[in-house]
């Protein structure tokens, strides 16, 4: 949690609304959608004709997908509008809740956080998503204009699937699925970073290989704060006392629920793997290390014998016989020479080199 961020809710009462983000929309807009088996059609609006065009209506579901956090009137005209819970409009804007499942009288609330890899920054772009699921609607909020369930809606458009054979409950599930979904696609962009870490760990090292495994390692560890609250948000559809998810659509949310623990189970896997990759890391780091040791440790052996020879001849003696002989000079070189060549070979055999 951000604490300069929350810090602007200090002294505030409970269920004030305080936006705790950065703005990553120019203007809020919202977009509707209202479907039934046989029919469905759309609408975008802008927040200021939020308030007139909410109509409760039966035999059809009511989905208003809010893009934009940033603007507190409108999240207050939406728990006038669907009698709201004023706790549940204050986590709505609250950018920096973990995940959360409530059961008001009215309705139900769910906060969970959708994630993306950018793989130019090498780094997990987040973004606050919020549900609230009513008798026949559902709203939900989207920090970013982008539209994080563009496949969803497509799916109802033409009719594909059964969420238009449904209600308002299994298009919770369905777009909670969806985020789920891309979690797996964010963690697969971070395991081919991972590999290729690793492949040029052991082509070479550099030392700006430890700065990019560290950076991995905290975006996984933000990612695991995202995703480890889910399994208990999960568990909370099993204690729900009211009757707006219906007992079939409790058996996907069972099974959503196991998605969420393969995830942690990969995010957890993938933990590991950057850790062993620090390990190769540094292994390597030692292993190239000795090996130039091992080099200059075969050249240091090898100049020794050498600089005792230039040495012995090199002192100022007026008696050296060998300093007399015509050819001492090329003696004693082709003799350095032999010792340098014989080491090189013993080294060499005892597989020092």
């Amino acid at each position: 949690m951000n604490i300069l961020k929350s810090s602007k809710k200090i002294g505030l009462p409970p269920g004030s609304i305080v936006f705790t983000g950065e703005q990553k929309v120019d203007k809020v807009f919202v977009r509707y959608l209202e479907y039934n088996k046989e029919a469905m059609q759309e609408q975008i609006f802008e927040e200021e004709a939020f308030q007139n065009v909410h109509q409760p209506k039966e035999e059809v579901v009511q989905w208003y997908d809010i893009r934009g956090l940033h603007d507190t009137e409108l999240i207050a005209a939406v728990g006038e509008t669907f009698h709201v819970h004023p706790l549940a409009l204050e986590d709505i804007a609250d950018t920096s809740q973990r995940p959360k499942l409530d059961e008001y009288e009215s309705g139900i609330f769910v906060s969970l956080k959708a994630f993306q890899f950018d793989s130019k920054a090498e780094e997990v772009v987040f973004e606050q998503v919020a549900f609230y699921l009513g008798n026949g609607f559902l709203i939900s909020f989207q920090e970013r204009a982008d539209d994080l369930f563009k496949i969803i809606r497509e799916r109802i458009e033409k009719g594909k699937g059964h969420v238009r054979k449904k209600g308002a409950d299994y298009l919770l599930y369905v777009l909670l699925d969806s985020i789920v979904d891309r979690y797996y696609v964010g963690l697969e962009s971070v395991e081919e970073r991972i590999e290729h870490l690793e492949m040029q760990i052991v082509k070479s090292v550099e030392s700006d290989y430890r700065t990019k495994i560290y950076s991995l390692k905290q975006e996984m560890l933000k990612i695991r704060k995202s995703v480890v609250p889910l399994r208990e948000m999960m568990n909370g559809f099993k204690e729900l006392e009211g009757e707006l998810v219906e007992e079939k659509t409790m058996l996907f949310i069972r099974d959503l629920r196991d998605h969420i623990v393969q995830t942690i189970d990969l995010i957890e896997t993938y933990r590991d793997n950057l850790n062993s990759l620090q390990d190769l890391y540094l292994s390597e780091l030692s292993y190239r290390m000795n090996n130039v040791m091992q080099v200059l440790a075969v050249v240091s052996a090898i100049f020794i014998p050498l600089t005792f020879i230039a040495g012995v001849y090199g002192m100022n003696f007026d008696h050296i016989p060998e300093l007399h002989w015509q050819n001492g000079y090329f003696i004693i070189i082709s003799i350095m020479f032999a010792i340098a060549i014989l080491l090189l070979w013993y080294f060499k055999k005892k597989k020092w080199l």
